[in-house]
Formats: structure tokens, C-alpha cells, sequence
């Protein structure tokens, strides 16, 4: 089933779906955002071509319409797996039905059509969100996607369940289904396909601030949270090696501790209450960031004492030690110490 969300499409859409069906393709889904009245034709002109068109009432956001594609999909007999689709054009009907093509050879991934990340011809904005994007992805899951953002990608029918209990209604959907994917070890398959931004991408419903928070917005919390910590980290240990004369080794080990220690309770505070919105029992998840914490303050303390011999005061060190070890702390903590529980039992039933 080739499911392609539209709100507001206009004959790109009905172009696309005709070059489908010329191709042989005739299990398409369209479904209707919320699209204005303005519109309206498009959709029944759709439906007479044969299309499987539902309505939503109000504007749900592309993974709502995308999970209800799905859900109205698997029941439908002789469907194999399901192909999403960008109903603005950005998607030509070959590369939709190489995804096709390439599930029925990899039933058992998830199949990407990539685009060329690289190609000087698109939008500044698109370079820099895709690339931030799979940056992001890389870090969380330690997996290379070099089009994370794609519209474009097909999946088999036994990863029904897996995708509608993957959180999400909006753009963040479909960040959140690699990133479980990825942690489910289900094997990504990527396929080349072109690079089209139609009027310089300038009808994309992609609103560069809000949506990519709504994707981004758990990496951005942690650094922001992070950034607080740091700064806080920073003063005490700087108005530490000031107070205290000592021996280099335990200066800079009483003023990590000390800087350490109270940056490391308002960041656990932080983190729990505000990035990962956790409701789990406190009491365990304060055991393992303990044990992160200690672990985290010992290899900022020898690598700052081991490279105190560079000709840069003791803060730049410790500032640069610091940033190299965010990644690893980011990473456990989403990973380990404030895993949602309940949400991972749901993906793995799933």
C-alpha cells in the first residue's frame, strides 16, 4: 500500500498518483490532513481515479495521518508492507516503486530512499537540517542515516503494530520510529533517489522552528540542561582553584569534586523533571546516575590532571574534557537512567 499524507496537494499529487496506476500500482492510500475546502477537488478527483482517500476532520499532524493510513491498511488482504510517500512533489512514482521494489528483496528492514545530501542545489535550510538531523541520529543510536528527515520509506507488514505504537503525531513520528527502530536492531536498507525541492522547497509544511523541536526536542532539552550544569560546574571549579593552594593533583581533584558534585544534583533534578519527563521510581534511577556521575567526575579529573601540562589554564581543560564526555553522558542517561519502561515494554510487545 503506497500511503501519501496531503494537506492542502494540488495536481502534483494527482500527477503522481496517475503516473502510479500507469506503472501498475493500484493500492494507494491518500489521506487528507485537514486540507482546506479550496482543495476538496483534488481529493475527489483522487477518489476517481481509484484511490483510497480518507478525510480527517481537523489538521492531526503527518504521523497521526500516517498511523491511520497504516491502521485503515492492514487488514486490506494481499497487502505486504506499506511505502510512505511526500505528496508535495518531492517524490517521483520511480523511486516510489524502487522502495517497493527493494522491500519485497528486504522484508525484513526498513527501506529509506536517500537523498544526496551533498547536492549544492538544496535549500541552505534543508543541507542544515539534514545534516543536524542525522548528526542527532548518529549520536542516539550510534547508527550512520545520512537522510533521517525522508518522506520516502517502506516497511513490512509484520512492523504494523512497531509503527502505530510508535509515539508522535507530527514530524517528530517519524524521527521517533528510526530511533526505535534502530534500537529494535531492525536493519535499515537505503536506497538512492532524487533530490526535488519544488520552488525551492518553499511549500513545505515543515515549520523550521516548532517541528524541529517537536523532532529534536529531548536532545535539546539535555543540552540545555547540560548547558545550565556546566556553567554552574564551571564557576564553583574556577572559584575553587582560587581559594585552595595544594599540590596540582588534588587541586584539581577537591575542585572537580566539589564543582561536580553540586552541578551533578541540579542536572539530575534537570534532566529527570524536564528532559526526560520521567515518572519512574526516582530512588533507582538516582542509584545509576550516581553511578554515572562518579564514573563521569573520575575521567574528567585524571584527563584534566594528565593534560594539565599544556600551556591553557586549568577551565579551557576541563571545558574541553567536558564537551568530549556530554556525548557518553547523554547516551546512558536516555539509554539507561531514565529509560521509559512502560513505553519499551509497549515497542517490544509490538
Amino acid at each position: 500500500m503506497i500511503i501519501i499524507p496531503a494537506l492542502n496537494p494540488d495536481e502534483r499529487l494527482i500527477s503522481l498518483v496517475q503516473e502510479l496506476l500507469s506503472q501498475g500500482q493500484t493500492h494507494i492510500m491518500i489521506m487528507d490532513d485537514g486540507s482546506d475546502m479550496r482543495t476538496q477537488e483534488v481529493f475527489r478527483c483522487l477518489e476517481r481515479l481509484g484511490c483510497l482517500v480518507c478525510h480527517q476532520d481537523s489538521n492531526k499532524g503527518k504521523g497521526e495521518a500516517l498511523k491511520t493510513g497504516i491502521q485503515l491498511s492492514k487488514d486490506i488482504p494481499g497487502i505486504k508492507g506499506y511505502v510512505t510517500a511526500d505528496a508535495d512533489g518531492q517524490h517521483t512514482a520511480n523511486d516510489i516503486l524502487h522502495i517497493a521494489a527493494a522491500l519485497e528483496e528486504h522484508p525484513e528492514s526498513i527501506v529509506l530512499g536517500v537523498r544526496d545530501a551533498q547536492n549544492k542545489k538544496n535549500p541552505r535550510k534543508s543541507r542544515f537540517g539534514n545534516r543536524f538531523s542525522a548528526l542527532l541520529f548518529n549520536l542516539t543510536t550510534g547508527i550512520s542515516c545520512p537522510d533521517t528527515q525522508t518522506g520516502l520509506r517502506g516497511f513490512s507488514r509484520e512492523l504494523t503494530e512497531f509503527s502505530l505504537a510508535t509515539p508522535g503525531s507530527r514530524y517528530d513520528y517519524e524521527m521517533n520510529f528510526l530511533i526505535a527502530a534502530a534500537k529494535k536492531k531492525i536493519p535499515f536498507c537505503m536506497v538512492p533517489i532524487q533530490t526535488i525541492y519544488y520552488q525551492n522547497n518553499a511549500e513545505t509544511h515543515f515549520r523550521p522552528i516548532v517541528d524541529s523541536y517537536r523532532v529534536f526536542k529531548i536532545p535539546l532539552k539535555f543540552a540545555g540542561a547540560s548547558l545550565i550544569s556546566a556553567a554552574a560546574d564551571l564557576f564553583i571549579f574556577t572559584l575553587m582553584t582560587k581559594l585552595i593552594s595544594a599540590d596540582i593533583g588534588v587541586l584539581v581533584f577537591v575542585a572537580t569534586a566539589t564543582a561536580r558534585i553540586s552541578s551533578g544534583a541540579l542536572n539530575f533534578i534537570l534532566n529527570r523533571n524536564w528532559t526526560f519527563n520521567s515518572d519512574e521510581n526516582w530512588r533507582p534511577q538516582a542509584l545509576c546516575y550516581l553511578a554515572l556521575f562518579l564514573s563521569l567526575m573520575m575521567a574528567s579529573w585524571l584527563l584534566v590532571w594528565r593534560f594539565s601540562f599544556l600551556p591553557l589554564s586549568l577551565t579551557i581543560i576541563k571545558a574541553v574534557v567536558d564537551s568530549a564526555l556530554f556525548v557518553i553522558s547523554y547516551l546512558v542517561q536516555r539509554n539507561l537512567v531514565f529509560k521509559k519502561k512502560r513505553f519499551s515494554r509497549k515497542l517490544q510487545s509490538a
